[in-house]
């Protein structure tokens, strides 16, 4: 799968909110997620711009467990990338199970998340732990899919919601990092 997805900074959640309401934008759901970082023994992530991460979601009593493989950015727009995800059972055990074949732990994100679906877009307004707000838009793409339509049509959905600068490629963990 292609992830194509734009973040930006925004003001606050409640103007952002009423904007998506007036856009026609569902609001779908709220989860807390919890996600914990590696780093490879063989390449630097942080280099390579990469990133495989456990995350744990957590929604009412329904908790949810995933291994996130994502491959460097592919334009220098967005932070358009392949992702490989699959449910597993227990993150503890994992997270044991990366540790002993020489993964590092980097750092654990925090953040409630808020989604909204509009057309074929999934938006969401992320309250992360040490950051400002930010709002994320996104579409999956399958394999080989020319994604520069996808992109465009995120930035036009920004222009409509009155968000024209305060774009962000690197991710909430490296913003967390740079805070350092």
């Amino acid at each position: 799968m292609i992830e194509v997805e734009v973040k930006a900074k925004i003001d606050n959640f409640e103007d952002m909110e009423k904007k998506l309401s007036e856009l026609g934008a569902e609001k779908t759901k709220k989860e807390f997620q919890e996600d914990i970082y590696f780093n490879s023994p063989v390449v630097d992530f942080a280099k390579t711009d990469e990133a495989l991460r456990i995350r744990t979601t957590k929604q009412n009593d329904d908790e949810n467990i995933f291994i996130t493989y994502k491959g460097p950015k592919i334009d220098a727009k967005s932070k358009t990338r392949k992702e490989i995800e699959m449910g597993i059972e227990e993150a503890e055990k994992c997270s044991e199970i990366f540790e002993a074949i020489g993964f590092k732990k980097v750092r654990t994100v925090r953040k409630n998340r808020q989604y909204y679906s509009y057309e074929n877009f999934e938006i969401s307004l992320d309250d992360v732990e040490g950051l400002n707000p930010y709002m994320e838009i996104e579409i999956a793409l399958e394999d080989g899919s020319d994604y520069n339509s996808a992109q465009n049509s995120i930035f036009e959905l920004f222009s409509k919601l009155g968000i024209t600068d305060g774009f962000e490629r690197t991710s909430y963990l490296e913003l967390l990092e740079n805070l350092l």
